[in-house]
């Protein structure tokens, strides 16, 4: 089944033109990509410091953690 009309690869791609959708976006995509990623780990610091900021309000004087560490 061809989508392109093509019945065989025997041939110079150049003279094909685009072989796979959004030929000529790799660039745009990688960044796309970079920001994505560096973007969740961002908000996954600020998530987890919220986190633990809690934990540590929640337990002041630190005897859950001095209990947990004696317990091992």
């Amino acid at each position: 089944m061809s989508t392109n009309g093509m019945t065989s690869w025997a041939v110079d791609l150049k003279d094909v033109g685009a072989i796979y959708p959004f030929e000529g976006a790799e660039v745009l995509m990688v960044i796309i990509g970079l920001v994505f990623w560096i973007g969740w780990h961002v908000i996954q610091l600020r998530q987890e410091a919220i986190e633990v900021e809690h934990e540590m309000e929640a337990d002041a004087t630190g005897e859950k953690a001095k209990a947990a560490i004696d317990r091992y």
